[in-house]
Formats: structure tokens, C-alpha cells, sequence
């Protein structure tokens, strides 16, 4: 592994909902946990944002009428041996946003909400990234949204307001990791567009800036490298937007976690945090049609850890969990004891003036049986699912700010 540092983002491209269960595989069972009294070697923390344990019945579910089923199908992670339940409050509400949620996993410690990678009077806290890194991992942060977006930002920033989107940026050269991530870099040029290109702020610290996976292929240049969407070049990074079929040119998830491992290697130790954050969006939204979508994305990129994971048993640990809920999912939704998984595959939304997007959503939901509670987070727990080297730590009944110190082996 050289000396290179890597910030790599990109916009990932939506899989085709009957094309879903293609990503799906069960891990060996026959996986025995194993103790760890030092972190494992190769460390994969993986966020699906906004994922409870709904969200993750609803796409194995969906999965299981794919394959002819009533149930039965699985996604990657939910095979894995050892299963927790995560708390999720924040320190001054009982329902987190995505950046005190993200602090309290990466830092081990409780913030107020809007707070990125700082206790609640300000003072700057060490995420397990930094810890990791001080103890000879190569870091590598990567997300399916923008790279300064909340929960990646709560592994590298320090920033009073999760909405200061410049100057977390300006945090990604300073925190000297490997290896950067996501789907472009909101407020590109500052909130009032006056500030100087981040592309070139980041060039002059060192980072190269590549757009899409072709030229970070391409590159010959050993001083680093940084890469954008290929089609947002000098643009701002878009929000919540999914482009569906083969032809979507976007990278996705899973192949991004695969550069991200091939540049990190396997000589030197690693720690990755990778998260599905338009899972978080598509609830927002109560779309249900794109949370399948999100999540079988996110799963690929599960499934391709787990890969790593098979060749590296020992030495590997992989976890999965989320920041919170979103949306208050509920499979079931007064009408009838089945869901309607076809309908939600053919069917439009319904044409009502009278209601704007996320409620039309919510209507598409009920009309097939499936409910929402909110269009926010909810203050439900999460599951977390683990394997490999120091699992079973992750057993039972833990809070978020537990996370770190069983990664890190504190």
C-alpha cells in the first residue's frame, strides 16, 4: 500500500427491482465467532441509514416473492452469526438526526443533534477512524451520498452544524485518510457560491481529482487522487435522485467498496466505513419502491465485504447497523393479511392534486399494505449484524456510543 491519499466520490446508479434478488446470497452458517482481544485486521463498519429493522423485513420480503416465496429469503448481513439490538437517543432528544447519530458511532460518545464529530459544548471528539489510523490503518470513507453529508462527515469532521458543508469538506485533506467516497460535495464552492472550487482546495492539499471510476482507473499520478461523479464535473453534487436500468452509467455502492479495497490492499490493515444513505432518503420519502432499491444497493456492497471476509476469515470483521429509523415502516396496513408485491412493481402513483409527492407515496404504500407513521426519524432501535474476528461483542442489547469502543478494542 503507498502513501497515497485517495478521496474518491461518485454517484451510484439504481439496480432494477426484479433484478434484486441477483445480489443475494447467505453466508455459511457454519461461520464460527470469533474473540478478539486487539482489533481485527481488516474492518468493515457499514451504515444503512435510516434502516430498521422493518425496512430490512420489508426487502426480504420483497425479496421472497421474487423467488415464488412467502418468506425464507435473505439479504447478505442478515445471515451473518451474531445479532444486536442498538439504542439510538441522542443527548438531548430521544430521537437522533443522522449526525449526532453518526458521532455517537464513530466517537463513542453522545452529542446534541446537528452536531458532527463534537461533544455538546463544542469540544472536538476522536472518531474510531482517527483512533484506527493512529494505530497504522489505512482509512478509507465512502458513501452512496455526498461525502460531507452527515454520517461519513462524523468519521473525519468537526463542525458545530452538520450543515456546514464547505468546511466539512475542507476536513477531508486535513484528516489525512486514505481513501474518500460519495456522490459528489454539497455547497461545491461554499452556501453563497463565492468560495473557490473544492476540487482545487482539495488538489492543493495533495489530492488529485479524477471524475468516475474510468479515470481513477486511468490515473498514473502517485500524489493521490480525488473523484467525482463523472457527469457533475464544477457542478453541485445532486440530492435524492435514482437513475433506473442497465444503462445507468453511475458507479454503484458495491463497485466503489471494490476500488476501495483493491487501492487499500491487503498488506497493511484497514478500516472502512461505508454507507447506504438514500435508504435514509427513499423513507423520508415513504417511497417505498426506492427503499427496496437502496437497500438491495447497499447489500451488494455487504456482499462484497463478505467476499473479503471469506478470504481473510481471521482476520476480518464486517458490521452492519444503522443510525436510526426513518419513516416508521410497518408491514401491514389495514388492508387484507398480504402485500401486494407485484402492484408495487406495475403501479403508478395515484393522481390526486390534493396531495404532494411523499403523501401520494404513503397513499402507493397503503393502497398494497404496507404503512407509514412519519415522513422523520423515529426513536426506534436498530438491529446490528456481525461476523468475524471480536462479533460476539456485538450481541444483545448495546447502545450506539458502545460501537466504538468494540471496534477499536478499547
Amino acid at each position: 500500500m503507498t502513501t497515497l491519499k485517495k478521496v474518491l466520490l461518485y454517484s451510484s446508479a439504481a439496480i432494477v427491482l426484479a433484478a434484486a434478488a441477483g445480489a443475494i446470497f447467505r453466508p455459511d452458517a457454519e461461520v464460527r465467532v470469533r474473540k478478539a482481544d486487539k482489533p481485527a485486521k481488516y474492518i468493515f463498519v457499514m451504515i444503512g441509514d435510516g434502516m430498521g429493522a422493518a425496512q430490512v423485513a420489508a426487502a426480504e420480503s420483497y425479496l421472497s416473492y421474487k423467488a415464488g416465496r412467502l418468506g425464507g429469503e435473505q439479504l447478505t448481513f442478515t445471515g451473518f452469526p451474531v445479532l444486536g439490538l442498538c439504542t439510538t437517543y441522542s443527548a438531548d432528544s430521544n430521537i437522533t438526526d443522522s449526525a449526532a447519530s453518526g458521532t455517537a458511532i464513530a466517537t463513542g460518545n453522545k452529542t446534541d443533534n446537528h452536531y458532527l464529530g463534537v461533544a455538546p459544548d463544542g469540544s472536538p471528539l476522536k472518531s474510531m477512524a482517527y483512533t484506527l489510523h493512529e494505530k497504522g490503518y489505512n482509512v478509507g470513507i465512502m458513501s452512496s451520498v455526498p461525502v460531507n453529508h452527515a454520517t461519513p462527515g462524523a468519521f473525519y469532521a468537526h463542525q458545530e452544524d452538520r450543515g456546514n458543508y464547505y468546511e466539512i469538506s475542507l476536513e477531508i485533506p486535513e484528516s489525512g485518510f486514505e481513501f474518500f467516497a460519495g456522490s459528489g460535495i454539497l455547497d461545491f464552492n461554499g452556501k453563497d457560491g463565492s468560495r473557490e472550487d473544492i476540487d482545487k482546495v482539495l488538489e492543493s492539499k495533495g489530492y488529485d481529482v479524477c471524475y468516475g471510476l474510468d479515470e481513477l482507473a486511468a490515473s498514473a499520478d502517485e500524489s493521490g487522487v480525488v473523484v467525482l461523479p463523472s457527469d457533475q464535473k464544477k457542478e453541485e453534487a445532486l440530492n435524492y435522485e435514482i437513475e433506473h436500468g442497465d444503462d445507468a452509467k453511475e458507479d454503484r455502492l458495491g463497485e466503489v467498496l471494490e476500488a476501495a479495497i483493491e487501492y487499500l490492499g491487503d498488506e497493511e490493515p484497514f478500516f472502512i466505513m461505508c454507507e447506504g444513505g438514500e435508504i435514509d432518503w427513499a423513507a423520508h420519502d415513504n417511497n417505498v419502491t426506492e427503499l427496496l432499491d437502496a437497500i438491495s444497493r447497499f447489500n451488494e456492497a455487504v456482499s462484497v465485504a463478505y467476499g473479503f471476509y471469506l478470504e481473510h476469515p481471521d482476520e476480518t470483521l464486517i458490521v452492519v447497523t444503522a443510525d436510526h429509523e426513518t419513516g416508521g415502516i410497518t408491514i401491514g396496513a389495514d388492508k387484507g393479511n398480504m402485500i401486494d408485491w407485484s402492484g408495487i412493481e406495475k403501479d403508478s402513483l395515484p393522481e390526486d392534486e390534493n396531495l404532494n409527492d411523499k403523501q401520494k407515496n404513503r397513499a402507493f404504500s397503503a393502497s398494497h399494505n404496507i404503512g407509514w407513521t412519519t415522513f422523520e426519524h423515529t426513536g426506534a432501535p436498530v438491529p446490528v449484524y456481525a461476523i468475524g474476528k471480536g462479533a460476539e461483542k456485538f450481541s444483545g442489547r448495546i447502545d450506539n456510543t458502545d460501537i466504538y469502543a468494540k471496534v477499536v478494542c478499547e
